[in-house]
């Protein structure tokens, strides 16, 4: 009997393999030894399972009741129980006393490192860089798994479109192609090509779906979107990171017409597990089952664990919905026994895939390297390659070694703020602040904060602030938002710089002293009020541990700004949500036919006065275009060629750009390809990246930079719900960001 059931599961797996295109495929064995646990697991069991539980970090011991639950084997995994005592302890008890050894889950929030903290993820997507993103993950799980942490909720794969949105900051940014090359190499950092390696995390994919379209960048809110939008801007990035071979999925909290993600058969079943052939298990977010109850979806806790275990939900986060009524809800035959063993057979596949039951217990041996010389390496590496410099008028970065340099602001020496949101386990202690850096340095600089802290409206720093740029050559001023003022449940209507820094900013440019903006945010911040009082922006990000040295190397020329914009930056919170890759509409605006709300005549006659899509004050372009960024040289861009000017669906289009550092220092830049379907069955963007590549000249260097697309690479959902390429014309740009570069036509014909 045992081997005609290795051969069916053998036979099941081969047909799942050449499937699923998943790095991560099921292992014949495995499934073996799953079927076997499930024969003998109680109903109990299989639904201690899917209940994902936690501590509090501050308990002085671990209370009796969650021990008995882990005994009985009511439990599958932990959350943030960061006692080692703990951990060991709560995995003896699961692997020796709990009825069929099932060793547990222990999972983090690691969401952009552990200790050694990198720049948050929006950062990380300024650098445009898979191989960052990748290294970024790789430390960051090497460090988390010396705490017996073998799961993390990463990577957040959100497409976010308005910056006015705390969680922004956590996401890859705008753009579905960013994102996909992004999400592929952060489930590659965590997990490397074998899952079972100690050292290595099991990723997370969240939040699926579409949590980033929430009305107003409100968070935990509603979500409206056709199908068209869901699959061809926010689904390919989940696509990629399951391809890449992600163990797990979240499901988000919010509602995707009309029904709760968690409660979404569509969603889970049919899109996530028959069309991407998902086989790992899918977590709710925190509470996001119980939450159908608020959303009006559920009428109470029992109806909410029915709807999420119909809709496919592996496991429950925090809340007790399964734990306290699928037994129930099963001997009512509202959910199905083979339903859930789907649910345990999912679990319990990541659980072997992470080695578990071979090795359960962390080593102890395993130190972590905590901030070692090559962790803080990597990290100053990422933090240089993230920071986007905005403004350099008349070249005044770099600065050079003689410069007398005023250091101001509320970040200047801010560690805690410098970490950014979900820095759970960075520290302070470790962070290297800029004031740090220019001390270390030993330059010539003063220092006054000015403001203690980003939303200070007090002016009682600002005389000394003054007093130190008025001896000064140039002020620096470290401004921006703190960290709690980005991340999940911290969304702003208004995303200019908090409290009195810009009042502040304006009476330092009152000294006649140039000022170089360094912004320290989770977000794009709104300068339309102060970008004329400025000679130069930077923009870091929260950069994390290392940020101040990135920071300092950057402002003095040791090394360039790298980073390009991966979100449009508005003029005005009231642009929001904006988006380089929006819609033509039937009256696209232009420069010719705009007229700003200054130029209109006094007593004019009512007229649609512009006869475009456009804002009557902030017009209809970003204060600074996606892909945008400066370095400290300049690039041309010349005799843009193509292969053909048509192709047929089976052939390939190569296209050729010279590209030529016309400045006199060395320098990187990020050539992108964009293009656009003129006529669509479905109205098409007006522009959509489809390649990049990062280029690296000295000066007077050219080289001739070459990209391949094929008819895949223009294929969309269209509104009959079919991915297909069609025939018809198609402009093509390649240039410095979105809005410019140099431009081909070319046709695809059947």
């Amino acid at each position: 009997m045992k081997k005609i059931i290795f051969l069916l599961v053998l036979i099941i797996t081969l047909i799942s393999c050449k499937e699923n295109k998943t790095s991560f495929v099921k292992d014949a064995t495995h499934e073996v030894k799953i079927e076997a646990l499930l024969s003998k697991m109680t109903l109990e069991e299989k639904i201690g399972q899917t209940n994902l539980r936690g501590v509090s970090s501050r308990a002085k011991s671990l209370p009796s009741n969650i021990k008995e639950s882990v005994r009985k084997g009511n439990v599958g995994a932990f959350l943030n129980i960061m006692n080692l005592e703990y951990v060991d302890e709560l995995q003896r008890i699961a692997v020796e006393e709990s009825p069929n050894g099932i060793p547990l889950i222990f999972g983090r929030d690691v969401i952009h490192g552990f200790k050694t903290m990198f720049p948050i993820p929006l950062g990380l997507a300024a650098t445009w860089d898979a191989q960052i993103v990748e290294k970024s993950s790789e430390i960051a799980a090497f460090e988390a798994s010396a705490y017996g942490i073998r799961w993390t909720f990463a990577p957040m794969l959100d497409i976010a479109r308005d910056s006015r949105w705390g969680r922004i900051a956590e996401s890859p940014g705008e753009d579905p192609y960013l994102a996909t090359i992004l999400g592929a190499a952060y489930v590659k950092g965590f997990q490397g090509d074998d899952l079972s390696n100690p050292y290595r995390i099991a990723a997370s994919a969240k939040h699926y779906i579409a949590y980033g379209a929430a009305f107003g960048g409100r968070d935990y809110n509603t979500v409206n979107i056709s199908e068209p939008l869901l699959r061809n801007v926010y689904l390919p990035p989940f696509k990629s990171a399951i391809d890449a071979g992600s163990a797990t999925v979240m499901s988000s909290f919010n509602e995707i017409n009309g029904i709760p993600a968690t409660g979404n058969q569509f969603l889970l079943k049919d899109v996530l597990r028959g069309e991407l052939k998902f086989d790992g298990f899918v977590v709710s977010d925190w509470d996001s089952v119980i939450e159908m109850v608020a959303h009006g979806y559920a009428s109470d806790e029992k109806h909410a664990g029915e709807l999420a275990a119909k809709a496919g939900l592996d496991m429950e986060m925090t809340s007790t919905a399964y734990e306290d009524h699928l037994k129930k809800i099963i001997e009512e035959k509202k959910v199905t026994i083979e339903e859930l063993n789907d649910f345990v057979r999912n679990i319990l596949r990541v659980k072997f895939r992470l080695g578990l039951f071979k090795n359960p217990y962390r080593n102890k041996e395993h130190t972590g390297k905590f901030y070692s010389e090559n962790h803080l390496k990597e990290a100053k590496k990422a933090a240089i390659e993230s920071t986007v410099l905005l403004k350099n008028k008349n070249s005044i970065l770099p600065l050079s070694e003689k410069t007398k340099v005023a250091i101001i602001g509320p970040l200047a020496n801010a560690p805690h703020e410098q970490l950014g949101t979900w820095a759970f386990d960075g520290e302070k202690e470790h962070t290297n602040t800029p004031l740090h850096a220019y001390k270390k340095a030993n330059t010539n600089f003063t220092f006054a904060k000015g403001l203690d802290y980003s939303r200070d409206k007090s002016k009682k720093g600002f005389k000394e602030a003054i007093e130190i740029a008025k001896k000064s050559d140039v002020i620096l001023f470290f401004g921006g938002e703190e960290a709690i003022l980005s991340g999940e449940a911290h969304s702003r209507a208004n995303i200019d710089l908090p409290g009195a820094q810009e009042e502040l900013i304006k009476v330092l440019a009152k000294t006649g002293k140039p000022i170089v903006l360094v912004i320290m945010a989770g977000r794009p911040i709104t300068i339309t009020n102060i970008i004329d009082k400025i000679d130069a922006v930077l923009m870091g990000w929260h950069p994390g541990t290392m940020g101040g040295e990135a920071l300092y190397e950057i402002i003095n020329g040791i090394s360039s700004p790298e980073g390009r914009l991966p979100i449009s930056w508005p003029k005005t919170a009231g642009q929001l949500p904006y988006f380089y890759n929006h819609k033509n509409t039937g009256r696209p605006a232009d420069s010719i036919n705009f007229v700003h709300i200054d130029k209109i005549p006094i007593a004019a006659w009512q007229s649609s006065l512009g006869n475009d899509s456009h804002y009557l004050d902030a017009g209809f372009t970003p204060h600074f275009p996606f892909g945008y960024g400066l370095t400290y040289t300049t690039f041309s861009y010349s005799n843009i060629s193509i292969s053909k000017e048509s192709i047929k669906f089976n052939e390939d289009l190569k296209v050729k750009v010279n590209v030529t550092n016309t400045g006199k220092k060395a320098g990187k830049e990020t050539v992108q390809l964009y293009i656009q379907d003129v006529v669509g069955s479905i109205t098409r963007p007006v522009k959509e990246l489809k390649r990049f590549q990062h280029v690296f000249l000295k000066s007077g260097e050219s080289k001739e930079i070459t990209f391949k697309i094929s008819s895949k690479d223009l294929e969309f959902v269209n509104h009959k719900l079919i991915k297909t390429a069609e025939a018809g014309k198609f402009n093509l740009w390649v240039g410095p960001n979105s809005v410019e570069g140099l431009k081909e036509t070319f046709f695809i014909k059947n």
